[in-house]
């Protein structure tokens, strides 16, 4: 029976938009049809201006951007943040036994959907209130135009929602947040690297063809190579930083401890069973991140709403995130306002996206070092239970398999005693790699932020193991049974 909480749901789901599951075998060249599909619309999206509304060059945002495959001033304003953000509530829910769920029950596990739908829904609203509120499109906009940006900003969520829920149903592979991730990063990655440089956006290497020699021109040289304090355009440093991360994730991803098993029925045929070192995935920098950019992103709103008050002078914005708005003008005499968090708790969640930011804040980029990794490594642990990867449950999905390790008599009491010994380390241990990864990579300023490029990588690893179980069950339709399809 569900809970009490999840039971709310009930008539809410029958009237909610839903993606029904394939009634028949969807083949893998269908599959690829309609994940190519989805994420031809999301970047379609990305970039359709909101009507009503002028793209403006300054964004406060900037990296968090990145981890939400959002863009600014386009119809992917808010992109995968409100899904996020509401996936991120209940699961620490479902978690602290708040709410009650058991997600081997078809029936909890239903409603659970129909719970994050609807969270969903009403974060969209919420966000897309707070964008307009913020005075972030402007200030003297009409009444018909504000109900005009809201609807576009509610239903594009609506539909990001649908296109995830279509590739996670079967029609798609893979899940369509880790698409919309990989997507975003990549063609920051790409942007910062071929942007024409102009005035505006200035790509690494474009910037490199376009100069003879950049390391002649002094100061501008050493920006080109270690990039400015504000971290607004890509560096060398940062071009080298984003290969050099991705060669160590991938290198983290094939890290494992490989515990010997043999199965019960066959006597004879031995099996290993392996414990990586990144266990619950990058599961705990997404929730870290998503945690980080709402306390930047409400702080900020709060800070607008109560009239912008200077640095130092509001207790309240001292403790939760005190910010300082300047308004230059460019050499074609347009003005720009950029607000920049200066203090409190916005301030040490917000990373320094340089070395010269890192040498200029050195406090900054100490505490929020700390903070990510603290925050990591309890989201790996709190991941570990919800995700149903502890060794309680390892042992007993390990039991019904059939799957014993060699030289114990066959009870699911030894097995879960080894997994003990490895798998809550390796999961603290991994959360502490994960947030150390993300952190050193945006001070060194990496392309697509640490966190995205850490997503990506994984997203990568784990579309790769996706393919080649896809090709080998329609290769060879008996694995199938073996791999549980």
């Amino acid at each position: 029976m569900p809970g009490r909480f999840l039971s709310l749901f009930k008539p809410i789901g029958r009237v909610l938009p839903e993606i029904k599951k394939p009634e028949r075998k969807v083949s893998f060249n269908e599959k690829l049809f309609w994940t190519a599909l989805v994420l031809i619309i999301f970047l379609v999206m990305t970039e359709i201006p909101l009507y009503g509304v002028e793209k403006s060059a300054s964004d406060s945002f900037g990296q968090l951007r990145v981890i939400f495959a959002s863009n600014r001033g386009t119809l992917m304003e808010l992109g995968i943040g409100p899904i996020v953000t509401a996936g991120l509530i209940l699961q620490l829910l479902a978690g602290s036994s708040i709410i009650k769920c058991d997600m081997s029950n078809s029936e909890d596990r239903g409603l659970f959907t129909s719970a994050s739908k609807v969270f969903t829904i009403i974060l969209t609203a919420i966000q897309a209130s707070a964008y307009i509120l913020s005075g972030m499109y402007g200030t003297s906009l009409a009444g018909p135009t504000i109900l005009i940006i809201f609807i576009q900003l509610v239903v594009t969520g609506i539909i990001v929602m649908l296109m995830d829920e279509l590739v996670q149903k079967g029609w798609g592979l893979g899940s369509g947040i880790s698409l919309f991730i990989m997507a975003g990063v990549a063609q920051n990655i790409l942007w910062s690297m071929f942007s024409p440089p102009t005035g505006l956006f200035v790509g690494t290497l474009s910037q490199y063809l376009a100069h003879n020699s950049p390391f002649d021109s002094g100061n501008a040289g050493l920006t080109y190579v270690f990039g400015s304090q504000g971290g607004v355009y890509p560096s060398v440093l940062g071009f080298i930083a984003t290969i050099a991360v991705f060669l160590i994730v991938i290198y983290l991803q094939g890290i494992r401890i490989e515990l010997p098993m043999s199965y019960a029925g066959y006597k004879g045929f031995r099996s290993r069973y392996p414990i990586k070192l990144l266990y619950v995935s990058n599961l705990p920098v997404i929730f870290a991140s998503a945690l980080f950019a709402n306390v930047y992103f409400f702080s900020q709103l709060l800070w607008s709403q109560m009239g912008r008050p200077k640095p130092g002078t509001n207790l309240l914005f001292q403790i939760l995130g005190d910010y300082n708005q300047t308004t230059t003008t460019s050499s074609t005499g347009v003005q720009s306002t950029s607000v920049q968090t200066v203090g409190g708790l916005a301030y040490y969640v917000t990373p320094p996206r340089n070395i010269q930011g890192v040498i200029h804040a050195p406090i900054q980029a100490f505490a929020y070092l700390g903070i990510i990794i603290v925050f990591c490594a309890v989201f790996s642990l709190i991941w570990l239970e919800v995700g149903g990867l502890g060794p309680s449950k390892v042992a007993k999905q390990l039991m019904d398999s059939g799957m014993q390790i060699p030289g114990y008599r066959r009870s699911g009491r030894p097995i879960e005693a080894i997994l003990k010994r490895y798998i809550p380390v390796v999961t603290v241990l991994g959360g502490i790699i994960v947030g150390l990864v993300a952190g050193f990579s945006d001070f060194l300023g990496a392309f697509g932020s640490g966190t995205g490029i850490l997503l990506s990588v994984g997203i990568i690893y784990q579309y790769y193991e996706l393919l080649m179980r896809e090709r080998a069950a329609e290769m060879f339709p008996a694995f199938r049974r073996i791999l549980g399809e």
